[in-house]
């Protein structure tokens, strides 16, 4: 129990610019104090003390807005950072060196019985507003972005976002590192994916356009030079159609006799 309580104060260290010293670190961090009641309680819990471990749990809640079941089993060097709104469910089950932010949820999905709260790995970060639900497993050194909804297992070093959550990285960075700014958005990524193929569309129906027009012109061009070449040839018609009727005339017309006849 000691070596978790001191590994508890370590992770606020190493993981919290904000930390400025031992006595700030007892006195002023909910997440903290969260994590030492429910030892308290978790210890009752395994002793079957009825009532009792809820009742402080409950009083915990109160006091730093950070629900943990009891039951919940957290290992050393866990890190709540602010915490308030964070739930944590009985059967869940969190590694070493994990960081959960406000909002965090570790629950179920339905009313089943026996192991019903997801198993969290080592070396874990759970950002803001992240819910992760059921009986799943998220492995070591993974990441789930913020307001993301999990409900399917999680490999090692992979890193989920959206809703649901869908892997989009694997193999990467630790997640130690809690640069949530680079974590990829799918939602964003794929407006603008979308935003993509509308410009490349506008662009077709631009020039589908322009040729069209241009086509068009082509083609009133073409129908005026017909028209030219109908009068044209309608002309030709009149003058040849004259011109046999003058051939007519002279063949019919008698014969004008000779002056010496």
């Amino acid at each position: 129990m000691i070596e978790k309580l001191k590994a508890d104060i370590q992770a606020v260290r190493d993981r919290d610019p904000a930390a400025r010293g031992l006595l700030e670190i007892l006195l002023a961090y909910p997440g903290l104090h969260s994590l030492w009641i429910h030892r308290i309680t978790h210890v009752l819990w395994n002793m079957r003390v009825p009532l009792l471990p809820r009742l402080i749990s409950h009083l915990n809640r109160f006091l730093t807005g950070i629900e943990i079941h009891p039951g919940a089993r957290i290992a050393g060097g866990v890190f709540i950072d602010h915490g308030m709104g964070v739930v944590i469910g009985e059967t869940a089950e969190i590694g070493e060196n994990v960081t959960l932010y406000q909002g965090v949820t570790l629950g179920g999905t339905g009313k089943e019985k026996g192991k019903r709260h997801p198993t969290i790995g080592r070396n874990v970060v759970i950002a803001a507003g992240a819910k992760v639900l059921g009986p799943i497993r998220v492995g070591d050194n993974a990441r789930v972005g913020a307001g993301a909804v999990v409900i399917r297992d999680v490999p090692p070093d992979c890193t989920v976002v959206g809703i649901p959550g869908k892997v989009v990285a694997r193999g990467g960075r630790r997640v130690i590192d809690l640069h949530h700014e680079d974590i990829p958005d799918p939602v964003q990524e794929a407006l603008e994916s979308l935003e993509g193929r509308l410009n490349r569309l506008e662009r077709y129906l631009i020039e589908t356009q322009e040729e069209l027009e241009r086509t068009r012109d082509e083609l009133e061009r073409t129908e005026a030079e017909l028209r030219r070449a109908e009068e044209e040839l309608a002309h030709t018609e009149i003058e040849l159609k004259r011109a046999e009727e003058e051939l007519a005339r002279l063949e019919m017309a008698p014969p004008v006799p000779d002056e010496e006849g």
